[in-house]
């Protein structure tokens, strides 16, 4: 236990510091591998100074059965496509699932003013397999767009990357049940 707290601490560090070169970041940026999941995306600035009008994520491949959360003033529409790997659910086969979610502001009234924040959530059921998960984002505004889909080469510091995907360490489940 000792170990996961001291892990958990230096990683919780390494994670805050990435927050200052991050502009859409996961509130939760570490959750179990192979748990439910609800991501909450965080949306700190416009394009420039343009406000938003629109999110899209880009669901990672061994998320299962994403589900956005509705958000009034914005139009929420989702994507499936076939699965290469089709799984298990509640005794069903799933051979296609939820690949990209999108809200999309309903008028100007509702646009995300670029001096505001504001967060975006979804529902999933996480991979297995432990680690970090790049999530993209494409963020449109009134004029301009922000794909925030850029990855480092190694490790999981965004440090000098100017577009970083938002990151979400999945920990393994061993982890939390050391006593």
């Amino acid at each position: 236990m000792k170990n996961f707290l001291i892990s958990s601490i230096f990683f919780t560090g390494l994670l805050i510091s990435n927050l200052s070169t991050a502009h859409v970041v996961f509130t939760d940026q570490l959750a179990l591998a192979g748990s439910y999941y609800k991501g909450t995306l965080r949306v700190g600035h416009g394009c420039g100074d343009e406000s938003t009008t629109a999110i899209t994520v880009k669901i990672p491949a061994g998320f299962e059965g994403a589900k956005p959360q509705p958000k009034f003033g914005w139009k929420l529409s989702t994507k499936k496509e076939l699965l290469v790997k089709p799984y298990n659910s509640h005794g069903k086969t799933i051979t296609e699932d939820v690949v990209e979610i999108r809200w999309e502001a309903t008028s100007k009234d509702f646009y995300l003013p670029n001096e505001q924040f504001d967060e975006f959530s979804f529902f999933t059921h996480l991979p297995n397999q432990p680690g970090p998960v790049w999530v993209n984002i494409k963020q449109e505004c009134v004029k301009g767009v922000n794909n925030w889909a850029d990855v480092p080469t190694s490790g999981t510091s965004t440090k000098g990357i100017k577009n970083p995907a938002a990151l979400l360490e999945l920990l393994p489940s061993s982890e939390l049940h050391n006593h």
